[in-house]
């Protein structure tokens, strides 16, 4: 049996989806004035972008849906910091939704920026580890909806989940 299209598998999932982009800017806080909708479309916009991408299963994609996600909203952070130091006027068009960007602290840009390198580095090492905190920390997957998406334990996902923190916590140079 051949794996779903990214396009069925965005259409059987948008709702999913939808709730994953707002799950994304509530973390943001309300520094970041960016729609729900306008995120999940353009990281739809980055998924249809490459060439016949195929995806394994529904794990697989939720995981690089957050990683678009979380690629946008730190674009969008940087443009704000941008437009704060007198970067000009940003809009983004998509159909009919425009948004804009407003300022966020850069202390916050710099952290999700070195998340964002960390959890990219934690792929190169680890990709499994990786994928995992994509879908539990952005995707808010429980630890045994992960476990049944990989046909494991739940105890082998929360293994992996202090093992994937550990990692990160190294990278990040926190000894908390």
């Amino acid at each position: 049996m051949t794996a779903p299209a990214p396009n069925q598998l965005f259409a059987a999932l948008y709702d999913e989806l939808h709730g994953l982009a707002a799950a994304q800017l509530r973390r943001m806080g309300s520094d970041l004035s960016l729609g729900a909708t306008t995120l999940l479309h353009e990281a739809y916009l980055n998924l249809a972008a490459r060439d016949r991408v195929q995806f394994p299963d529904q794990a697989h994609f939720m995981g690089y849906a957050a990683r678009a996600m979380r690629s946008i909203v730190i674009d969008y952070a940087r443009r704000g910091m941008a437009q704060k130091r007198g970067g000009g006027a940003f809009e983004i068009t998509l159909g009919n939704v425009q948004g804009s960007v407003e300022a966020v602290a850069p202390q916050e840009v710099v952290e999700l920026e070195r998340l964002s390198e960390s959890l990219d580095e934690l792929a190169r090492l680890e990709p499994k580890l990786a994928q995992l905190v994509d879908l539990h920390f952005f995707c808010g997957y429980s630890f045994v909806e992960i476990a049944e998406m990989r046909g494991t334990s739940d105890r082998t996902v929360q293994r992996d989940w202090r093992k994937a923190r550990l990692m990160l916590q190294h990278a990040l140079g926190d000894e908390s």
